[in-house]
């Protein structure tokens, strides 16, 4: 009984911090978040662009690990594999991503930084506490058609982002801190392939979960991402004159 009561407040509170979810992206929908390229002094006190983002990031490390109790954990299982391809992501993330970036001088609104670590903080708990207490599998997880058809969105997903990535991160020279076109790759069909991938990343780690904290992950990441791309589609626009007209802004030749 007090499991299931415990899990019943678990899905509760998911719900919830979903709804908020779809309530922040129709927000940012009409309001660039003041970060990157939109960052500004309005918002209050700054902080180094790298450090904050190393701040932010990792604190979903942190949240997630917090959880599980590493001694039990058994990473040939598939909530280990789960657990694996999530650290994967954040450990490239919160350590590696922003020591590459070439934003020397740039900084972001310390608002910013925390609304990201709060929300980093209680999405990395909740999958933690799923893998720790609620998160049980079958061995033959592994072939069904939801681990499977995950997986590959998964990996896909994160190719796509990390080559786009790293593609922007070298369109600068060393010290240049100015915005170039990009040209090559999925860039020639839409504006930000690094989001994209990023979206396709999580929707296949929810499939692959086929869990309520992954689902309302993905439901942040579309609330965060989707209206951040149609903000870059319109920046480019207006920054690059003749910007070419058949490049869509989050799907090839769709939107």
């Amino acid at each position: 009984m007090m499991n299931y009561l415990s899990f019943h407040y678990y899905q509760l509170f998911i719900l919830c911090w979903s709804i908020i979810g779809l309530g922040s992206g129709l927000y940012l929908l009409r309001r660039e978040a003041p970060y990157g390229r939109y960052s500004n002094e309005q918002w209050g006190p700054m902080i180094d662009n790298k450090t904050g983002w190393i701040l932010m990031e990792a604190t979903v490390l942190v949240s997630f690990l917090a959880w599980l109790p590493f001694g039990a954990l058994q990473w040939r299982s598939p909530a280990g594999v789960m657990v694996g391809l999530f650290l994967s992501h954040y450990l490239h993330r919160s350590f590696v991503y922003p020591l590459m970036i070439r934003t020397r001088g740039k900084k972001m609104p310390v608002i910013i930084m925390l609304s990201a670590v709060l929300f980093n903080m209680i999405n990395g708990s909740l999958l933690g506490i799923w893998f720790a207490v609620f998160g049980h599998y079958a061995d033959n997880w592994y072939s069904s058609p939801a681990f499977i058809t995950g997986l590959i969105l998964f990996f896909t997903g994160m190719f796509i982002n990390w080559r786009s990535d790293y593609y922007l991160i070298h369109l600068r020279q060393k010290h240049d801190t100015g915005y170039r076109l990009p040209q090559v790759g999925l860039f020639k069909y839409i504006s930000s392939p690094n989001l994209a991938g990023e979206i396709l990343e999580w929707g296949g780690y929810a499939l692959l979960t086929w869990s309520l904290p992954g689902l309302a992950f993905f439901i942040w990441t579309l609330a965060n991402l989707v209206p951040r791309a149609l903000s870059n589609h319109r920046w480019y626009q207006a920054q690059f004159p003749g910007y070419p007209a058949n490049r869509k802004a989050l799907l090839p030749f769709i939107w």
